[in-house]
């Protein structure tokens, strides 16, 4: 039977599983987390398990916090746990194996947040740091700012006293910290977001500015909101791959993740009150943060997106396998080659095209079992920051975008319901249902499809644009999606 993962039975690990080297009752806490999911129990939690088993960093342990209803069964898997997890590196060479033991409380996740507020007052707590998702920030694709008139942003300027949002819960924080007269923590967004420091300060400012000028004042005067770029490929973590944990390592483990070994984290020096040394586990960082974020989101996420919705639509599984589709991973080299790489700002002793290259084989990865599902997951909100832009960039310079608009086109195709072959598509975004009327009256009215302002902005409005979404949009509902595929890469 295999060994239930918690505290008591870390010494009965076998040998290739790595444990904590250090005491974990005798290191406190300093950084709150909020999202406890894949991506930071796969990164931001290893950096400072590796702190932890150099013997540093021992009064920066994690406090996890969740404001999702689904955050609540998370955290009673993994307090049975004793808020331990697996996490698997997994290549070509074999399996990586260890378990994480930074992270020492877990809050109960209750209606108004009341745990969450209760640390955010203690001094101990010098980092408030966030994976809340690429939509959670509030931010308007019309443009490309903070939405202060969001009904959850509206509620909570309204109701200062009974935050629902993440930010409205930090200003709480905040104003109870000031109060006080202790110390501001550091916000720290670990979102795949550009600007993801700047965009939170908006959303912070944006509530308390409102609730209380002066308070605003002190936020703007007091607290550090620092930049960052995150990368490690994290897929979802599947019953399968529980089983697989369980029957090759004898190990139980409610909530083990799976990645890649690569992983990378830039992060701008700027803290309120103090940090972790992370520079001695490998942390980069930077005064401007900015190139690497339009290197990794440019060229990594937006050819996450070029490969998900071709190998979407011809029902293709993982993304290992649509690079090993000789038009998807073709398809993937032109439109990077050609109307990505060459509008990417120079990033500092790096070469794009080697970063491309290193891209390409992490894609082709076959052991992460990334699914072509979870990369077409909540397109409203990726497309906007990982393709848009790349468009808009092109069309300022006076350069044609035929990929980059076959990638719309086919995000569109995808959203209409169902794949070459007929089988339908589950809904795959939180504004599924919006998505797929637009795609069905797209089908027939191409325009229709940028009528989508928050997602488009003014780039729905440039001619060369649209016509190259419209001749694209047609083509597949024509041709279907490889013979638009060859027709494109045949130029």
């Amino acid at each position: 039977m295999p060994l239930q993962l918690n505290q008591a039975n870390l010494q009965r690990m076998p040998a290739p599983i790595a444990t904590p080297s250090y005491d974990r009752a005798a290191v406190r806490r300093g950084i709150l987390h909020i999202g406890l999911g894949n991506f930071h129990r796969a990164h931001q939690a290893i950096y400072l398990d590796d702190l932890l088993n150099r013997g540093l960093a021992q009064d920066w342990a994690l406090v996890g916090a969740g404001v999702m209803s689904g955050d609540a069964a998370m955290r009673e898997d993994l307090a049975a746990q004793d808020n331990l997890f697996t996490v698997v590196e997994q290549d070509a060479a074999g399996d990586n194996v260890r378990i994480v033991g930074a992270m020492v409380d877990f809050l109960a996740v209750e209606d108004g947040h009341a745990p969450l507020r209760a640390a955010m007052e203690d001094p101990a707590i010098r980092i408030v740091s966030l994976t809340v998702t690429e939509g959670g920030y509030y931010v308007s694709a019309e443009t490309g700012t903070f939405d202060p008139s969001h009904p959850a942003i509206q509620a909570d300027i309204a109701n200062q006293g009974a935050p629902q949002t993440v930010f409205g819960v930090i200003v709480a924080g905040l104003r109870a910290r000031r109060a006080a007269g202790v110390a501001p923590f550091t916000v720290m967004s670990c979102d795949n977001v550009p600007h993801n420091g700047d965009v939170c300060r908006a959303a912070v400012m944006g509530i308390a500015e409102p609730q209380d000028a002066e308070l605003a004042g002190w936020i703007a005067e007091n607290v550090a909101f620092p930049n960052g770029m995150v990368d490690r490929i994290t897929p979802a973590t599947t019953p399968a791959r529980q089983a697989y944990l369980a029957q090759e390592f004898d190990l139980q483990d409610a909530r083990p993740v799976f990645c890649e070994p690569f992983r990378q984290w830039v992060l701008e020096d700027r803290f309120t009150a103090g940090r972790p040394p992370f520079e001695e586990v490998g942390v980069q960082f930077v005064p401007d943060v900015t190139p690497y974020e339009h290197m990794k989101i440019r060229i990594l996420n937006g050819g996450h997106a070029i490969i998900a919705y071709s190998g979407g639509l011809m029902g293709i599984e993982y993304a290992h396998e649509a690079m090993q589709n000789d038009l998807v991973s073709r398809f993937l080299a032109k439109v990077e080659t050609e109307e990505i790489i060459p509008i990417v700002p120079p990033v500092p002793d790096t070469s794009l095209t080697e970063y491309f290259e290193l891209i390409r084989d992490r894609f082709s990865n076959p052991r992460v079992e990334d699914t072509i599902r979870r990369l077409c997951l909540d397109g409203s909100n990726r497309q906007p920051k990982f393709i848009v832009p790349s468009i808009a960039d092109n069309l300022k310079a006076g350069k044609p975008v035929p990929g980059l608009a076959l990638e719309s086109a086919l995000w569109c195709r995808y959203c209409y319901g169902t794949d070459e072959n007929g089988a339908e598509i589950a809904p795959n975004d939180p504004s599924w249902d919006r998505l797929t009327a637009q795609a069905k009256r797209a089908k027939d009215e191409p325009d229709a499809w940028l009528e989508m302002g928050d997602i488009y902005g003014s780039t729905a409005r440039d001619p060369a644009f649209r016509e190259s979404f419209t001749a694209a949009l047609k083509a597949l509902w024509r041709d279907g999606t490889e013979t638009v595929l060859r027709a494109y890469l045949d130029g």
